[in-house]
């Protein structure tokens, strides 16, 4: 316990907001490596970075988009980086509320003076910090096999596409959040979080092929961002003809935001969800 925790125990006075969301922070960071969480998360992201590292040095590096820096970025962190995002959200953020419902632990932070928003937010942090280092180790080894085939250098795409990930982390995190106010039951809330990603997916390829509509209102479609950086020029909308289906013509629409709305569209994700999530959790009842 740190000396202003201390001091605000020996006054009798409950700590500050920002000392109270630092303290959640703190044992929630400590609660995922006693749950050994955070090792989970960390262990899918070094597998993905031992296969990756194997494959490119069994069988060269990757030809993406012509081959050079940018088709490996495209190729490794890309084509892998979502779902080392998706993991994080669902491990860390799938029942951080509705743990506190289903285990009735809540029932011992909820007793004590300590606000609501405080816990909610606190947990929150916990998390996107807790995937934000598992996501940096993962962009460390990924480019310490760049800078092996390709030379000591950091294109600016991957710098961009980094932040893009921090952006779609939070967004990501902010619904799972939001799933996990909504239900007190943690598997509802982690499986509703799978089905909705899935969900996501499914419902971009059934609109490509026949309703024709930009996805806008699809986290997942503003995502595409994070890849969509290392190609040059930047992907424009596209329409690709896929045969026949039975005897009807099918032409796919590939459609691909630009930077903007794909960051609008995540960062709506995160604002609407997060909020909705906090308002849920401070009027949902302990009993």
């Amino acid at each position: 316990m740190t000396q202003t925790e201390e001091n605000s125990m020996s006054m009798n006075e409950p700590p500050s907001g920002v000392a109270q969301i630092g303290i959640i922070t703190k044992y929630e960071m400590r609660n995922y490596i006693v749950a050994r969480r955070f090792f989970l998360i960390l262990g899918i992201a070094l597998a993905f970075s031992a296969l990756f590292t194997f494959l490119i040095a069994h069988n060269g590096v990757p030809t993406d988009l012509g081959g050079g820096a940018l088709g490996f970025y495209f190729g490794w962190w890309g084509g892998s980086v979502n779902y080392i995002v998706i993991f994080s959200a669902i491990v860390f953020g799938g029942d951080a509320i509705s743990g506190e419902f289903q285990n009735k632990t809540g029932y011992f932070l909820v007793g004590n003076p300590i606000r609501r928003s405080s816990i909610y937010i606190g947990k929150y942090l916990a998390a996107v910090i807790a995937s934000l280092i598992i996501a940096g180790i993962y962009a460390v080894i990924m480019l310490l096999n760049e800078f092996y085939y390709y030379g000591p250098s950091i294109h600016w795409q991957f710098d961009q596409s980094f932040v893009f990930t921090l952006v779609y982390l939070i967004s990501a995190m902010g619904l799972l959040f939001f799933f996990s106010s909504a239900f007190k039951t943690s598997s509802y809330s982690i499986l509703g979080a799978v089905v909705l990603f899935v969900g996501f997916e499914i419902i971009e390829s059934l609109d490509s092929a026949f309703a024709h509509i930009e996805p806008w209102f699809l986290l997942s479609y503003g995502s595409e961002i994070i890849s969509d950086i290392f190609i040059s020029p930047y992907p424009a909308h596209a329409y690709v003809s896929t045969g026949d289906i039975v005897t009807t013509p099918v032409t796919m629409t590939i459609y691909n935001p630009t930077v903007p709305e794909g960051l609008a569209i995540m960062l709506a994700y995160f604002a609407v969800t997060s909020v909705l999530g906090l308002i849920i959790f401070k009027r949902k009842e302990f009993n």
